[in-house]
């Protein structure tokens, strides 16, 4: 199965892109970044530390060792033809194997954004791996994920996707302060939303247990 046969057959209509929270009936946002200090992130170190260990914990318990998992990455060109050099960054970085590197599948597609694109010459470049997740260093991939508007390297400033065909749930780390868990349907995340339940940002918090009653 591909991941384009996958999201029809399971996300019909759904786009991947932010904000996937507000696009899907069964999902859950989750708060990464608590007791940030009002002054520079270095002055409170234990802040990044507390953002990285919520989003492996995520990570982990959403994803078993042996799930098959699609790796996406969206690379946004806006014409300057540095999108196709930059992507190999994420995956020669953090995918170790060059075997799952050759299942590495590439997509070139209309902006994902169309009300931003008034000329309709921007593309999104897609790039989709499937894996498991002992093929490529998730943690450190998560870290630079959260590390993107925190002015330290090493950091990700694309989307990345986390697409788990055998759990029909997509999980997407936005930035340091949050994360977004799609499922399928409400049971495919309950075990999450019912074990992290602390977690839940209160903003939305009236919108998700609606979902989970």
């Amino acid at each position: 199965m591909t991941l384009n046969d996958f999201m029809k057959n399971n996300f019909p209509d759904l786009e991947l892109q932010s904000p996937l929270f507000y696009s899907w009936d069964a999902s859950i946002r989750f708060e990464l970044g608590v007791n940030e200090s009002p002054g520079s992130i270095h002055e409170n170190p234990l802040y990044l530390q507390g953002v990285y260990r919520r989003a492996i914990d995520l990570f982990e318990t959403l994803h078993a060792p042996e799930d098959e998992l699609y790796l996406v990455v969206d690379v946004h060109d806006f014409g300057k033809g540095h999108a196709l050099r930059r992507k190999l960054n994420v995956f020669a970085k953090y995918v170790g194997k060059n075997s799952a590197l050759r299942r590495l599948r590439h997509e070139n597609r209309p902006y994902i954004y169309p009300e931003d694109d008034e000329d309709g010459t921007y593309r999104t470049h897609r790039f989709s791996l499937k894996c498991c997740r002992s093929d490529f260093r998730y943690a450190a991939l998560l870290r630079a994920i959260c590390n993107q508007d925190m002015g330290i390297r090493p950091s990700i400033h694309f989307p990345v996707y986390f697409v788990n065909e055998t759990k029909g749930t997509i999980y997407y780390v936005y930035d340091d302060r949050g994360c977004d868990l799609l499922g399928v349907n409400p049971e495919a995340i309950r075990r999450v939303y019912n074990e992290f339940n602390t977690w839940i940002l209160d903003y939305d918090r009236t919108e998700i247990d609606e979902v989970f009653k």
